[in-house]
């Protein structure tokens, strides 16, 4: 089992940056797929980022695609989202995930433990 727990959220204007980060306790970092994915106020939780147990793999929402890095370093037992250029539809909590796999993916469904989210809000 593993613990998340994001932090790094917070309040930018449009066009800004901020770093998440998605810090792991419990059992080995290097053996989970990490992904974030987002609720927006009203909407259903979409992905955002995914990436490999090495991070040699990474796949993005065709919305972040571009402006979102998504990294990781086992040594520190932390993932992270680096999201540049932001815009006020990319407000909202934004949640890391892990999946005891080798598979990267995209759907909610496949990952099995989450963190409790942080709150991203654009401003125009």
């Amino acid at each position: 089992q593993v613990q998340l727990v994001e932090s790094g959220g917070g309040l930018v204007q449009a066009g800004g940056s901020l770093r998440l980060s998605c810090a792991a306790s419990g059992r080995t970092f290097s053996s989970y797929t990490i992904g974030w994915f987002r609720q927006a106020p009203g909407k259903e939780r979409e992905f955002a980022a995914a990436i490999s147990r090495s991070g040699a793999i990474k796949n993005y929402a065709d919305s972040v695609k571009g402006r979102f890095t998504i990294s990781r370093d086992n040594a520190k037992n932390t993932a992270y989202l680096q999201m540049d250029s932001l815009k006020p539809e990319d407000t909202a909590v934004y949640y890391c995930a892990a999946d005891y796999g080798i598979t990267v993916y995209n759907t909610e469904g496949e990952y099995d433990y989450w963190g409790q989210g942080t709150q991203v809000t654009v401003s125009s």
